[in-house]
């Protein structure tokens, strides 16, 4: 008789108490910074132990490096960017004009998680050698992401005629930045359908063609 495989409920209660501990961090170092946050205060908020805390994490550096990388994914499964469905389905699509709708929206998703957390990263480094390290200078992993999407973008039927891939790689990077959304959403107090909109309109004007 074959046996049924029963849930892991330690390995579950443990996956919970990780995003709980996580989305505390998060909150936290958004509205006080990396350096005025203590473990014991994300423990407070997540509710568990600050014990718990050091034996999940062993340390803040480590807990913070988690909450980019969940920021960035979504969630805490090891897969890059490039390799997420929305990514695929958004190259997949047949033109150029689909495609930037698709990618437009999925960064979207991406940037109101961490265009937050952006200015905590910077400070941070700033003051922490150790936090620095953890984001090494050489290619922008950002923008491998956005010439991957310029690579599949070129070609496509209304791409607009002589767009190069270095062109349309750069534009994707410069308008779907942290620092742009914050500049609108943050600061000038635009809500994210409305920047959605507009960066999926000004893309569309530079890297497709006029219809005619």
């Amino acid at each position: 008789m074959d046996q049924v495989k029963r849930p892991d409920k330690r390995a579950e209660r443990s996956r919970r108490t990780r995003e709980k501990v996580v989305e505390a961090a998060r909150e936290l170092f958004v509205a006080q910074g990396y350096g005025a946050t203590s473990l014991q205060e994300v423990a407070d908020r997540a509710g568990v132990a600050v014990q718990t805390v050091y034996f999940v994490f062993r340390n803040k550096r480590t807990l913070f490096k988690d909450v980019v990388d969940t920021s960035i994914a979504g969630d805490t499964e090891p897969v890059a960017t490039m390799d997420r469905e929305w990514f695929r389905a958004a190259c997949a699509e047949p033109t150029a004009a689909g495609q930037l709708r698709a990618h437009v929206h999925g960064t979207r998703e991406i940037l109101g998680r961490v265009a937050p957390i952006m200015p905590v990263i910077a400070a941070a480094a700033a003051t922490d050698p150790e936090i620095a390290a953890q984001w090494p200078d050489g290619p922008d992993p950002r923008y491998t992401v956005q010439y991957a999407a310029a690579q599949a973008l070129v070609g496509k039927p209304d791409t607009r005629p002589g767009l190069s891939i270095e062109m349309a790689a750069d534009l994707l990077f410069g308008l779907l930045s942290p620092q742009l959304y914050l500049i609108f959403v943050r600061d000038r107090d635009w809500s994210p359908d409305t920047w959605e909109e507009w960066v999926r309109t000004a893309l569309t004007s530079q890297l497709c063609a006029d219809p005619g």
